[in-house]
């Protein structure tokens, strides 16, 4: 190429027409697609949701605009603010167990030796087959007299084998804690497993000739170099449950009484059984922000530090 036309690309280049072999439209064409999902799938239902928060919206009835009569109202509901204290109660139990279990389940088979394979499928299988199917068996199994809990928990010498699970308050808080902590764990160990064999082998072998035991090798190699995975683990664990809504409604439907209701549950109540659809819409928005903000600061108190 000579001098010429190594100025004619230099100035097309600068003046924005991009690479030579890759034109800017090229670019263009290939995020289309993705542009049009967001916007025909989250930005025009979320404005719909925007302009329904602001109006009574029954789904029987005639739709009057209120302005922001709906969010005003949410200061003082105190159904809204017990439920966001139990979800926040639910949340603080079950995030640090996931990842203890997580963590110490990818440990476990994190190395190719016999039987890591299935023990990794045993671990996950719980993840895979969902927490709906197993709040419907854990509802046959934390029956009275027949359930398999009870049972055991009678030939174990625990309990008399008649305990109600699910119609007490703090015993249906605990059972749905270690369902969904049994549940979810092996996602956790997954994740963790991934970036603990991604470390080089190099590391620990060093380490070992300066004598390092196992758990000096974990807390100065391993965690270390897995914070950003431990940081979306947690993440993950914690939006979960923040919007955690299956397992109750399935087990409990937010009782007895309102004693399980979490906050995503208490808007569905709002929504299609108050049928007040403009008031649920306005606790949805309100609820999208401080997920988004709690993922924020998770995000900011676990960045990486120089």
């Amino acid at each position: 190429m000579d001098s010429s036309s190594r100025k004619a690309a230099s100035a097309g280049r600068r003046a924005g027409h991009g690479s030579l072999t890759h034109p800017a439209r090229t670019g263009l064409l290939l995020v289309t697609p993705a542009v049009l999902f967001v916007g025909v799938f989250v930005l025009v239902p979320l404005a719909f949701a925007l302009v329904i928060s602001l109006t009574n919206w029954p789904l029987i009835g005639t739709v009057k605009f209120s302005g922001l009569k709906n969010y005003g109202a949410i200061v003082s509901d105190a159904a809204f603010a017990k439920s966001v204290l139990y979800t926040l109660l639910y949340t603080v139990i079950v995030t640090g167990p996931i990842l203890v279990l997580g963590y110490a389940l990818a440990v476990l088979v994190r190395r190719k030796r016999r039987g890591s394979t299935v023990l990794r499928t045993v671990f996950f299988l719980p993840f895979v087959v969902g927490l709906s199917t197993l709040s419907f068996v854990t509802v046959l199994e934390a029956q009275p007299d027949s359930g398999a809990i009870n049972i055991v928990l009678r030939k174990l010498g625990i309990t008399d084998g008649t305990t109600a699970w699910l119609v007490d308050g703090p015993l249906a808080t605990g059972l749905i804690c270690v369902l969904v902590i049994w549940g979810v764990s092996g996602l956790t160990m997954m994740l963790l497993m991934a970036g603990m064999q991604a470390i080089p082998r190099e590391y620990y072998e060093s380490s070992e000739l300066d004598g390092a035991t196992w758990w000096q090798q974990e807390r100065e190699i391993t965690i270390p170099v897995l914070r950003r995975t431990i940081a979306m683990a947690v993440i993950i664990s914690v939006v979960g449950s923040l919007l955690a809504f299956t397992q109750f409604y399935i087990l409990t439907r937010g009782g007895p009484g309102t004693d399980t209701t979490t906050v995503v549950q208490y808007i569905y109540n709002r929504a299609f059984v108050q049928l007040q659809l403009g008031a649920a819409t306005a606790l949805s928005i309100v609820l999208v922000i401080v997920v988004g903000l709690v993922t924020a600061a998770q995000f900011w108190l676990l960045r990486e530090r120089d």
